[in-house]
């Protein structure tokens, strides 16, 4: 049956389609799985698809037990440990997966669930977290990471991440509407794939997240321990500025060359359950934030304990912060700033940011901070998801 004709209204949908939700992996509960719950969570009839799934405990509640279909990759040997290795062969695991009977295809893609087959009679939504970064600007780190990136092998793996990008073009233009997370990635996705994409920002938790005026004498950041968060940039700023108090959360491949930079100003604190962190957030006087994100949720959370967010300024948090007026980026009219941004990738830049942000603390208002973090909320998330679909699948005007 026509889908057009089988969705009448909305109410009817929930019946009539045959939805597929796919996801790249279920490893740990971060951005883009937050995605994902909300998909599992507006269309709860929908079957569940990934390549790997060792998502465990608290983390997995969302799914409600739902079954979720993985791929040959679940049982290939150490795929827990070392699934990022399996990358080259992923392309051939995400076509395998058969959902021809499905009428909606709703993907989640950092990476390669948006490659999964589709025909004619079917609409492919691609919600897009980012081009696949392994194939596109951070093959280098993925070689480094997964220790192919000497020799022969190293040669092996490069022909066969060039393989990898040409499929990723391949398989964006078979996307019916793309949806990306920030006007950022929208760029990336006009630039790397030659599509138009809609931008929904992605839901942050801000209900968990309660205001404070009342903040303690330390900076904060917080982040998986990966070299493009650039933790390391960030203590080695504050090592050089003793007088200033620094704590950071976080743990992963760079802990311990993150830790070795740290002087006895930096508090390193590993990985903290979601309370501690929370509790930090609230009570920081600023928290700093030095990657070039794809759109950035941390700095959203910050942002709605009513703290304010030094940020570099590229990425998806120029669309999350609103700048001083003094860093040569304009504030709105009708906001207050909730931060302000450095432009450079270097201690001296955090360093005058720092110094700028102490100069005009009292510009800063904690509930204005908290008003705009307001806007990112998972209630306007998956109003706006919603409605993306609905009019997608009538068939109205739109990328």
């Amino acid at each position: 049956m026509n889908l057009d004709r089988k969705l009448i209204t909305e109410s009817e949908s929930r019946y009539s389609l045959k939805i597929a939700i796919i996801h790249d992996w279920l490893v740990s509960f971060a951005g883009s799985e937050r995605v994902f719950e909300q998909m599992v969570s507006l269309y709860p009839e929908a079957d569940l698809f990934c390549v790997v799934d060792f998502m465990k405990g608290r983390d997995r509640q969302f799914l409600k037990d739902k079954d979720v279909r993985t791929s040959f990759i679940q049982y290939l040997p150490l795929a827990k440990k070392i699934y990022r290795n399996y990358l080259p062969v992923m392309p051939f695991a995400i076509r395998r997966f058969d959902l021809s009977k499905y009428d909606l295809i709703l993907s989640s893609s950092h990476a390669v669930a948006k490659g999964v087959q589709n025909s004619s009679h079917q609409r492919h939504i691609c919600y897009c977290h980012t081009p696949m970064r392994y194939a596109w600007d951070l093959k280098e780190q993925y070689l480094k990471e997964t220790g192919l990136d000497k020799g022969v092998k190293g040669w092996v793996a490069r022909q066969l991440l060039n393989r990898l990008k040409e499929w990723d073009y391949e398989t964006a233009q078979h996307v019916d509407y793309f949806i990306a997370n920030s006007h950022y990635i929208a760029d990336r996705i006009r630039r790397a794939y030659g599509r138009e994409s809609t931008v929904i920002y992605p839901p942050v938790d801000i209900v968990n997240f309660r205001l404070s005026n009342n903040k303690d004498n330390y900076y904060l950041t917080a982040s998986r321990m990966v070299p493009y968060k650039k933790m390391d940039l960030i203590v080695e700023t504050f090592t050089r500025m003793p007088d200033r108090k620094l704590i950071v959360i976080g743990d992963g491949p760079d802990y311990k060359k993150v830790r070795s930079l740290a002087g006895a100003n930096v508090k390193m604190l590993g990985y903290q359950p979601f309370e501690v962190l929370r509790d930090y957030l609230q009570r920081a006087k600023a928290f700093i934030f030095a990657a070039e994100e794809d759109f950035g949720i941390m700095p959203v959370e910050a942002q709605a304990c009513g703290t304010p967010v030094i940020a570099f300024g590229r990425g998806g948090a120029t669309e999350t912060v609103v700048p001083l007026n003094d860093t040569g980026s304009e504030s709105t009219e009708q906001q207050e700033p909730t931060g302000l941004f450095f432009l450079e990738q270097t201690p001296s830049a955090i360093v005058a940011a720092i110094q700028r942000f102490e100069k005009a603390a009292d510009m800063f208002n904690a509930a204005a901070i908290r008003a705009n973090a307001e806007r990112f909320s998972s209630q306007r998330f998956r109003s706006e998801f919603k409605e993306f679909v609905l009019a997608r699948i009538m068939g109205r005007a739109g990328h």
